[in-house]
């Protein structure tokens, strides 16, 4: 029978939730790292006992670990192959993450724009997201704060910039969003290994076609009141990008206000917010065997993070965005005031899809039937930063 993985990041440690093919009875292990930051952990697809973890600490710094059984052992990548204790002084690595001083056309990135239009020398501060290769376990790609995107060829030992990204020529306009500038999402096209898809706050979406040697904007039909130019190239809030891997041209997207969809391959977009309660939200998903099937967590503004009226609702749309229907049997229909952040939903690939997501208030629910029911699988985690799911056969 098909097992499920749930790779759950918090803000004081990792916790690994484990249940066979019905998805009844779970296992919850951990915490690992207890005490430290994990903004995301996510299995390769090619060796599902490869598992990447963002570790960080305002003091100690960033670090990524690495399971190669699963997640039972950990160590740091480049030391002995041996556990690393949590929560003390880290091992550090020597400059792992060094941003690229210049693009490949010489040009200086040294600055990026604050909120009160001054420029701001780029930073290192943590590692936002990360994305394993689709067909090598040994590469790994890592989104940063502040945005960037580098990647690793050795399984987390080594990391190199892509600098086209920066490079473009709009980084100077980037500037962060609340939570900062951090490049939090990375889509690799599984039809094409050169394209990649990224998106930062506040800057936008980003593509590129030659495997990160060039990028470009992918912002078209996108709507920011909040900007000077509410249709300018670059600045947009966008929270999450999500696509079906049967259909890499077709990218669904939450921004910091609308749901948005392109059939393009991100060069048009068009908002698919229909009948939502309200189009703020942070999280964004597909059904894994309905490419028109999509979930969102309505959240009441941009300044008041939580649900409508204190009632937890997932939404639901069969046809591609613009029809929605909500989802609560089984999720608090009162008094309940968490937020689910943006990369705080998955959904499994077993035949009754799964989908997960979790709260900050420390709550991870599960439904087994897409949707239709949902129950708490864990409760009074850590306030959960990241969701990832691996089914394993």
């Amino acid at each position: 029978m098909s097992k499920v993985r749930v790779l759950v990041g918090t803000r004081k440690g990792a916790f690994v939730l484990t249940a066979d093919g019905k998805r009844k009875d779970w296992t919850v292990s951990g915490p690992f790292f207890a005490g430290w930051e994990i903004y995301h952990m996510k299995g390769s697809p090619v060796d599902p006992n490869r598992i990447y973890v963002s570790q960080t600490s305002g003091w100690f710094g960033q670090l990524i670990q690495r399971s190669d059984d699963g997640g039972k052992t950990w160590h740091q990548p480049g030391l002995p192959d041996e556990a690393l204790p949590a929560p003390g002084p880290p091992r550090a690595l020597p400059n792992r993450f060094a941003y690229d001083a210049s693009a490949e056309t010489g040009k200086p990135m040294t600055t990026h724009q604050w909120y009160d239009g001054t420029q701001h020398p780029w930073e290192f501060k943590r590692v936002w997201h990360l994305e394993p290769s689709l067909t090598d376990p040994g590469t790994v790609y890592a989104g940063v704060e502040d945005a960037a995107l580098f990647r690793s060829t050795d399984g987390g030992e080594n990391w190199r910039e892509l600098p086209g990204l920066r490079g473009h020529g709009t980084g100077p306009k980037w500037q962060p969003g609340a939570g900062g500038m951090g490049l939090h999402t990375i889509i690799l096209d599984p039809s094409n290994p050169d394209r990649i898809f990224i998106a930062i706050s506040a800057a936008g979406a980003f593509r590129t076609d030659d495997g990160g040697a060039t990028w470009k904007p992918i912002n078209k039909g996108l709507v920011s009141n909040f900007m000077p130019n509410p249709t300018a190239e670059v600045g947009h809030c966008v929270h999450h990008v999500a696509m079906h891997p049967s259909r890499p041209g077709v990218l669904f997207m939450q921004k910091h206000w609308d749901v948005m969809r392109s059939d393009d391959a991100g060069d048009n977009w068009r908002e698919v917010s229909g009948n939502l309660p309200t189009d703020f939200g942070f999280a964004i998903d597909v059904h894994a065997h309905e490419p028109e099937t999509l979930y969102v967590v309505p959240i009441k503004s941009d300044s008041e993070h939580f649900p409508l009226g204190g009632a937890l609702k997932v939404y639901r749309s069969r046809t591609g965005g613009n029809e929605w229907e909500p989802l609560t049997k089984g999720l608090p229909q009162k008094d309940c005031y968490v937020n689910v952040l943006r990369d705080a939903m998955a959904v499994d690939k077993l035949d009754e899809c799964g989908i997960y997501f979790g709260t900050t208030g420390g709550q991870v629910y599960a439904t087994a039937d897409s949707g239709e029911s949902w129950t708490p699988i864990v409760r009074d985690l850590p306030a959960v930063l990241s969701i990832e799911v691996q089914t394993l056969e």
